[in-house]
């Protein structure tokens, strides 16, 4: 339902503005992510703006509705639900009281309505969890009483240093942060699950595991039939912050999973319908490929392809995996730079993503340029030199991809300018490259240059 309302958005504005935006959705793939964590703490923390020396600047804006009523924007500091029956007894000028989970005592000043909530204001720094006990100030009819309804829970973490200890389990049960008696001594390991439990057959000890897009490093130090037990090697020194649905990447091992999921084949049924391109990720070779193909059939033949070369396993094959997709029409290749880099190793990925646009280019299927480009700007409204000059080089490509962000539009803008001008800078340009040695075998011969 939420993306035929997305699709319908589209449309809706192709025709107002008299332009043609396509419509491209993705296949997620045999993705490698963490499972679950226990659920944290159902509570919120509100609390207003404060100068350097701590006095109170600006009151929180609290939205106060029913259950699952939110805000038209995001300007609200925190969300309250409460019971609808008493939501309609709340007016503008009344006041709520409570005491917050450390026995604090605090007030919410009723404003207007909007919206199908209410906007309160609280000056306090104050934690309210589900069911806490509030009082109702009514201006002339005396209190009442009414309660938090359910908050949603915080999201909880591992929290990760270089020498900890961490087991990546079959189990899908929810993970856990390592649990310590007073004296320190660890009970229970830090444990998550892992959502491809079919990987631990492939893996071996000693061989190196990534999360988070490469920001927790680690090594295999023990393979079970029920667990990994891997060893941190690198990790911010106050610790990193391992959550739930986060990438797990296997740079060095020789994982047998490949082709479409059984997720992306019943997505695919939508895909086909609704969208004018599909992302196929984690394509690994020809076989992958082919099965996408016979999974599209005669349904949609002008649907387009972009194929995500985002493993080690898929630049190495991209030769086949060209030849093959080639046969259907329309066809493109993403360097997914995300995961490409961690698997690529970070020394060599440079030089892997110009191999990768000379291939495109000389089989003549275009190329997306993809992952952080402008994520600084897209994000926090201003961007890195970095960025700037990353965001230049993407030019030689055919399409540039940007990933959301509060100031996304700003980002469009600046990437339309920056494109436009590099135009009159650089035509599509060839970096010099060594000879590809195995080209007559569809091999390409980049490891030989490995530092």
């Amino acid at each position: 339902v939420v993306w035929q309302k997305m699709i319908a958005n589209i449309k809706k504005a192709n025709k107002n503005l008299n332009r043609n935006c396509k419509i491209m959705m993705d296949l997620g793939g045999p993705k490698i992510r963490t499972g679950q964590m226990i659920p944290g703490a159902e509570v919120i923390h509100i609390k207003p703006q404060r100068d350097e020396y701590g006095q109170v600047t600006a009151p929180a804006k609290v939205w106060i509705a029913p259950q699952d009523i939110l805000p038209s924007d995001d300007s609200a500091d925190a969300v309250l639900p409460v019971d609808e029956f008493w939501f309609k007894k709340i007016k503008k000028g009344n006041t709520i009281s409570f005491t917050d989970t450390r026995s604090k005592k605090g007030k919410l000043l009723i404003g207007g309505k909007s919206s199908g909530g209410r906007w309160g204001l609280c000056s306090d720094s104050v934690y309210l969890r589900t069911d806490t006990e509030l009082i109702l100030h009514k201006m002339k009819e005396g209190e009442e009483k009414l309660r938090v309804g359910k908050l949603l829970p915080l999201e909880n973490s591992i929290s990760l240093r270089t020498g900890d200890k961490l087991l990546l389990t079959k189990d899908l049960a929810p993970g856990e942060p390592v649990k310590c008696d007073e004296s320190g001594n660890i009970l229970t390991k830090a444990h998550i699950s892992c959502t491809l439990p079919e990987i631990f057959t492939d893996v071996k000890a000693g061989e190196p595991i990534f999360f988070d897009d490469g920001k927790i490093e680690g090594f295999i130090e023990k393979v079970n039939g029920d667990f990994l037990e891997i060893s941190i090697s690198y990790a911010k020194e106050l610790g990193s912050k391992l959550k739930a649905d986060k990438g797990i990447n296997f740079p060095s091992s020789d994982l047998k999973i490949s082709g479409l999921t059984e997720k992306d084949k019943e997505d695919l049924k939508f895909v086909k319908q609704f969208a004018d391109a599909v992302n196929f990720s984690f394509v690994n070779d020809e076989k992958d490929v082919e099965q996408l193909h016979q999974e599209i059939g005669e349904s949609n033949p002008h649907l387009g392809v972009i194929l995500k070369i985002e493993t080690q396993k898929g630049f190495k094959n991209l030769p086949r995996i060209l030849l093959r997709a080639m046969r259907m029409y329309p066809v493109g290749v993403m360097i997914a730079r995300g995961d490409l880099a961690i698997e690529t190793g970070w020394k060599n990925f440079a030089s892997i993503q110009e191999e990768i646009l000379r291939i495109c280019e000389a089989a003549h299927v275009p190329d997306v340029w993809a992952t952080q480009v402008l994520e600084s700007l897209a994000k926090k409204g201003v961007p890195t030199r970095a960025e700037i000059t990353d965001a230049a080089m993407s030019q030689r490509a055919e399409c540039v991809m940007l990933n959301k962000g509060p100031c996304i539009t700003k980002a469009v803008k600046m990437l339309d300018k920056i494109l436009r001008r590099m135009q009159y800078f650089q035509k599509k340009k060839q970096t010099v490259l060594p000879k590809l040695e195995g080209a007559e075998e569809l091999r390409l011969s980049h490891d030989l240059y490995n530092i």
